[in-house]
């Protein structure tokens, strides 16, 4: 033990009366040894209350450990499944991720238009990341009928990208000019990425008019 004895005043108390007293203390908070781990043990309920809270307070990896091994005993609803996909997005881990979010989004749309924004463009990127575009630029169509406007540009800049992939010029341009409105009239933190559509935007222009480096 660190602590040999205690001291009150010049009286020593002998390690013996220690020892009688922890015993008996710990009896009075665990009176029977089998509650001990039931004390500390959370139910499953419990842990799922944890794993929100962990997702809700921006701790996605906290979270994604929890419904990861909830997922292996439990069959979760659409919403933490969807849960889980963003966890698995932060992760970087894209594939888990659009597994996740692909096959919960369908059976969300009751829920807020916000909340289903988010999960569009999770799974969005982890499928431009995985370089799906087809699958990529349905959910982020998808995202454009219920996300903000300060929320939209991102959606039009990443469908214009896909368009410049294929060489579609025109549509590269529709959706970069929009990604370009919605950028300057509705956020105020995004100069390098509008310079960067600027540029786009003419890069664009010249190779509609044959100017571009074939």
């Amino acid at each position: 033990m660190i602590l040999r004895h205690h001291t009150l005043g010049k009286t020593s108390l002998p390690v013996r009366y220690l020892r009688t007293i922890s015993t008996v203390l710990m009896f009075l908070v665990f009176p029977m040894t089998g509650n001990i781990g039931a004390w500390a043990q959370p139910t499953d309920s419990e842990r799922l209350g944890m794993a929100i809270d962990y997702f809700q307070n921006g701790k996605y990896h906290e979270s994604m450990l929890i419904l990861q091994d909830l997922n292996q005993h439990y069959r979760l609803n659409p919403r933490f499944q969807a849960y889980l996909g963003v966890c698995y997005y932060y992760e970087w881990d894209y594939e888990h991720a659009t597994e996740c979010l692909s096959k919960a989004i369908p059976k969300l749309e009751k829920f807020a238009p916000q909340e289903r924004s988010f999960y569009y463009f999770a799974n969005a990127e982890s499928l431009f990341n995985l370089k799906e575009y087809d699958k990529a630029l349905l959910n982020y169509q998808q995202m454009l009928t219920v996300c903000h406007n300060n929320e939209k540009g991102d959606a039009y800049y990443k469908i214009g990208l896909i368009h410049t992939f294929r060489n579609q010029w025109i549509d590269a341009l529709d959706n970069l000019q929009s990604a370009w409105f919605y950028y300057t009239q509705y956020t105020t933190n995004k100069k390098a990425r509008i310079a960067q559509i600027r540029n786009m935007i003419q890069g664009c222009c010249d190779q509609i008019n044959g100017k571009g480096t074939q």
